[in-house]
């Protein structure tokens, strides 16, 4: 899935993902027009889809999830993710599907 965009802006990465809320399980659902698909468990109110989103990408890249945030998108299935503290190495070899 070498279609999936990731930069580098100072000491965090930047990449975009396309959120499928209320699957039947969290898990990564492959590559879309260079975003990174994730589909994720929780329903898509009150923010549980979001923090069930920041919570797998953390544990996936191995940060804490205070270092994952939600830049752009907060209600919307696209958003725009930044990682403090990983490189676009590092993340790549840490979501294996890149």
């Amino acid at each position: 899935m070498a279609g999936v965009e990731i930069k580098q802006v100072g000491d965090r990465i930047l990449f975009t993902v396309k959120v499928v809320p209320a699957s039947s399980r969290t898990a990564m659902a492959g590559e879309m027009e260079g975003m990174l698909k994730v589909k994720v468990q929780a329903p898509p109110e009150k923010g549980k889809a979001n923090d069930c989103l920041l919570a797998f990408l953390a544990g996936k890249l191995g940060v804490r999830k205070n270092a994952v945030e939600i830049t752009s998108g907060m209600s919307h299935p696209v958003k725009q993710i930044a990682v403090q503290g990983l490189t676009v190495a590092g993340a790549k070899e840490k979501l294996s599907c890149i």
